[in-house]
């Protein structure tokens, strides 16, 4: 396995700048998980780091090895893709022991290398079977062993659970942490979807643009996001935000609820006509919290263990609070409840930058 570095990596097509700039150290085994909305470039960068995309400028190397202008085949790496791209004539074994064939290993040792793929995928009562007789799941597994074999230095996975459904998401994901913990590989994981991100990841890189915007573990991410962009798209439900102002006594107050004081700590001092926007997470409301408020609750989604009451849903800044006992909540209910202003963030409306 290897290490990897991006440097200033960029990438246009034309006079379109589709990558910015990408600087980006993987450590030798570390999971890292590319994460953003359509569009932010992830999978052209994750096609950079295969070969498939030629790199404008910058540099890549795995290792002490520079990879920049190498043909895929001879990065050592093996990708998953979103579509399985499995030949349905061929069985599981043939499948996953394909690429071994193509490079001229000898039979009894593709045999060996597949045994032990399938082994670790759970696939092993399934070899003899083709592609149209397995599951969704079980096609990815399929495609992953395929990977497994070539013993990569890198492992790349560009949104290999889109086509699942919500159940075998969650298998999968599971599957895919088992086998990183198994192989100790370096693993580089590109996904939409947050929660991936923070289940998977050793390290999660936002985008936005062909930026990175914050890099980290999940849960710092989580709790010091960098500027607005990262705060509210790390954590789901996502996280609220408030108009707020800095008022003529100094004090950080929610024009919008009844001018609240919110006493949070600062080492820059806001200018009183900035333009402020206060984030909490939806899971950082109580009923017994400093910072009060009363709302008029739109509508309340029960899911058991907890619920989720909606507030001003058709405004700017609209509200989401996590409760875990709101049976006797619904439409039109007043709502007392309240935050921990160390739990909450400050950022400028304007930059997007946060207010520290």
């Amino acid at each position: 396995m290897a290490s990897l570095t991006l440097s200033n990596v960029r990438k246009s097509f034309g006079d379109v700048d589709i990558i910015h700039g990408v600087d980006l150290a993987i450590e030798n085994g570390e999971f890292v998980v590319f994460v953003g909305p359509s569009g932010c470039g992830k999978s052209t960068l994750l096609r950079m780091i295969a070969g498939l995309e030629t790199v404008s400028s910058g540099a890549i190397t795995f290792g002490e090895r520079d990879v920049t202008d190498l043909d895929p085949s001879e990065r050592r790496v093996a990708m998953v893709f979103q579509s399985y791209a499995l030949y349905p004539h061929m069985s599981v074994r043939d499948n996953i022991g394909f690429g071994l064939r193509m490079n001229g290993l000898p039979r009894a040792e593709v045999d060996r290398k597949v045994a032990e793929a399938a082994a670790a995928l759970h696939l092993t009562d399934l070899l003899d079977r083709r592609p149209k007789q397995l599951s969704g799941g079980q096609r990815q597994r399929v495609a992953i062993g395929r990977a497994i074999v070539r013993q990569p230095e890198v492992f790349l996975f560009d949104e290999p659970l889109s086509n699942l459904d919500a159940e075998l998401r969650v298998q999968m994901r599971l599957e895919i942490a088992r086998l990183h913990a198994d192989l100790a590989a370096t693993m580089i994981y590109v996904t939409h979807d947050q929660i991936e991100a923070m289940t998977l990841a050793d390290k999660i890189v936002v985008l936005r643009s062909g930026r990175v915007e914050q890099a980290g573990s999940p849960l710092s991410l989580y709790d010091a996001p960098a500027n607005l962009f990262v705060a509210g798209f790390i954590g789901s439900p996502r996280m609220n935000f408030f108009r707020a102002e800095r008022s003529a006594d100094g004090k950080i107050r929610l024009p919008d609820h009844g001018n609240a004081a919110v006493p949070i700590t600062l080492a820059t001092v806001p200018q009183p006509d900035q333009d402020l926007l206060l984030g909490v997470r939806p899971e950082h409301f109580g009923p017994d919290l400093p910072v009060r408020l009363d709302v008029t609750v739109d509508l309340v989604e029960h899911l058991g263990g907890a619920s989720y009451a909606y507030i001003g849903s058709g405004s700017t800044h609209p509200l989401t609070i996590e409760m875990r006992d709101a049976r006797n909540v619904g439409r039109g209910t007043t709502l007392e409840t309240g935050f921990d202003p160390a739990r909450a963030f400050l950022f400028d409306a304007k930059t997007g930058e946060r207010v520290r």
